[in-house]
């Protein structure tokens, strides 16, 4: 792994007059404008078809791709809809709007469908290979039962028995091969997408969650994976104890896996997991990766995170097997929240690079782990991740003993580094920031976009324990993209050698 640098940019906060950004020509310009700033890799959230509260770490199925990235003028310039229709799909300027979203898209996207060639070469190769057809299968039974649950389905089709399913698809081959159309659409336009980053010599880092939504494909394929009751509701579900971002913990609600079913099976759920994340992007960062050591979980009835257990799992024999089959080079782990000895120790024994973050650096303690100059080779540094706030966020809230504390410790750490900036304007500060985060030793240094360009609080991706309007709906403007960005960018880029 070279030492080099790159942005964290969420697809959907590309800005787009259709209301989300896509997989169309703002992708392209944006890998132009990371390519002109020296940038090599571009960070991304994951790319799944989220659901209700609209967190791309919680979807139908963790292999889909979002139906919302997919390019509405794409769709037009295939002849798939008219000037007239994709004009009906502008949205305003602000925030994402997913319940407008939702009414125009899918109908939208149902119009493009009845226009296609279902004999297109491409798209029956697809077919034949079987790919998204559980997903097809999966989303046409939830529609045609009124968007239930799957484990409120008939007991047929929620257990999957061959002859309920053979007699569904047969009834719903049109609404089946509808989805089909929507995965096989959205992937050939991130496969173009990333050929041509990686022909301008931008990386992918693509990001893995490490659990699954209930209400998903993945649960409803492999139920002895989990654990799940008799009616295939939750035992246990997963969350996080009390810390820096909760002082209730934080409950997701995912259902835990049981690492015994996945021995018994030689961790093959795992293998193929990873293997296909790694054929779609070219570095994946595991999300929470902590849970791999033990991971928390929580009684299914719980209203907080309070009261829950710490649950060993067979970490090393998982990862001996999976590394039998992955490139274990491309692999990054989010290695935050509560670390302990055991996180550490599997750290060091996968050979992961973990993440540091200068957000959490400057607090007034010296043995601070995340302070720039301290930063270990094998690690990717972070201005800030999409769960905490934006540079300028955190400084202009900061409290005066918080703000005193931050300004010593960038300071020594400019010093430390030998590095020349100020801290004389908040503006300054943060500009200081980002440069220790060029200067330090961590092979990877990644900015948010929203770093980059100096935003306050109101670009914050995500506030966790939270269900806010602002949450997954920031978009950026075209005009965000200059020429003096991108100029600052690779003249601090050359400087450091990334």
């Amino acid at each position: 792994m070279q030492r080099q640098s790159g942005v964290l940019m969420p697809i959907f906060s590309l800005p787009n007059k259709y209301g989300i950004g896509s997989f169309g020509r703002e992708s392209y310009k944006f890998v132009d404008f990371l390519a002109d700033a020296g940038q090599k890799i571009w960070q991304i959230l994951p790319l799944v078809q989220t659901g209700y509260g609209d967190s791309p770490y919680s979807s139908v199925s963790s292999e889909s791709f979002n139906p919302y990235f997919i390019s509405v003028d794409g769709l037009k310039e295939k002849g798939l809809i008219t000037s007239a229709e994709a004009k009906f799909a502008v949205c305003g300027d602000g925030l994402i709007d997913y319940g407008n979203l939702y009414a125009v898209r899918y109908p939208l996207l149902r119009k493009a469908f009845s226009r296609f060639n279902k004999e297109d070469k491409a798209f029956v190769r697809y077919l034949k290979k079987g790919e998204a057809y559980d997903y097809a299968l999966f989303m046409a039974i939830k529609y045609a039962s009124g968007q239930k649950h799957f484990y409120e389905w008939e007991d047929g089709l929620r257990r999957r028995d061959k002859k309920a399913l053979k007699k569904f698809a047969a009834d719903y081959k049109e609404e089946i091969l509808f989805w089909q159309f929507v995965q096989f659409t959205a992937k050939s336009e991130w496969i173009a997408l990333k050929k041509y980053a990686n022909k301008k010599g931008v990386s992918i880092m693509g990001d893995m969650p490490l659990y699954v939504a209930l209400d998903s494909v993945d649960v409803w394929k492999n139920p002895n994976l989990f654990k799940l009751d008799e009616n295939f509701k939750p035992k246990k579900v997963a969350g996080v104890p009390p810390d820096y971002f909760s002082e209730t913990g934080q409950l997701w609600g995912n259902p835990v896996y049981d690492y015994d079913a996945h021995a018994a099976q030689g961790f093959a759920w795992w293998t193929e997991r990873l293997n296909k994340a790694l054929k779609v992007f070219d570095y994946v960062r595991i999300d929470h990766f902590r849970a791999f050591d033990r991971y928390y979980e929580i009684d299914a009835d719980a209203t907080d995170a309070k009261i829950g257990e710490w649950i060993k799992v067979p970490s090393k024999e998982l990862f001996d097997t999976v590394h039998a089959y992955i490139d274990r080079t491309r692999i990054i782990a989010e290695d935050l929240g509560i670390i302990d000895d055991g996180v550490r120790e599997l750290l060091k024994y996968v050979d992961y690079p973990g993440m540091k973050i200068l957000s959490f650096a400057f607090n007034g303690e010296e043995n601070n782990l995340y302070l720039p100059y301290r930063v270990e080779e094998n690690s990717v540094c972070y201005t800030g991740t999409h769960d905490n706030d934006t540079l300028m966020g955190l400084i202009k809230s900061a409290t005066e003993w918080d703000k005193k504390n931050l300004i010593l410790g960038v300071n020594k750490s400019l010093t430390e580094l030998g590095v020349k900036g100020t801290t004389a304007t908040d503006e300054l500060l943060a500009k200081s920031i980002i440069e220790l985060g060029f200067k330090c030793k961590s092979k990877i240094f990644i900015m948010p976009m929203q770093d980059v360009l100096l935003k306050d609080t109101e670009y914050r991706i995500n506030e966790p324990g939270t269900v806010k309007k602002q949450n997954w709906a920031v978009r950026f403007s075209a005009k965000d993209f200059n020429k003096s960005i991108s100029a600052r960018l690779k003249k601090l880029t050359e400087k450091y050698g990334r």
